[in-house]
């Protein structure tokens, strides 16, 4: 795994984002960065139809593969999810992060 460094000075918040943005909650905590962490909770089969709209638009690879792929991914997505949240990432829908990120921005003042 590669590491760099990250300078958040100046800002109130950062965002980790992506399937591997879990990994990082408890050094974060640790740290006392901490201000949320969200797993995403969406409708699996939305999920899926997503997915494969967008891999068959970008014609990533064959649709057969696709499919495939994505019916594997569809029945992962619960072991992912669980995953996320025993690495201390709340579940959370898209609507509830959006409205808990604004709260924080609403009530944290910037940083010099």
């Amino acid at each position: 795994m590669a590491t760099r460094p990250f300078d958040v000075d100046g800002s109130p918040f950062f965002v980790a984002e992506g399937i591997f943005a879990a990994e990082i909650v408890a050094e974060c905590r640790r740290r006392g960065l901490l201000a949320g962490a969200y797993a995403l909770r969406r409708p699996r089969g939305a999920t899926f139809l997503r997915r494969l709209a967008r891999d068959l638009a970008e014609q990533r690879k064959a649709p057969r593969v696709l499919i495939r792929r994505g019916l594997t991914l569809l029945r992962a997505e619960p072991a992912v999810l669980r995953r996320q949240t025993g690495l201390g990432a709340e579940a959370a829908r898209a609507g509830e992060v959006l409205r808990g990120v604004a709260a924080l921005l609403a009530g944290h003042p910037r940083r010099p």
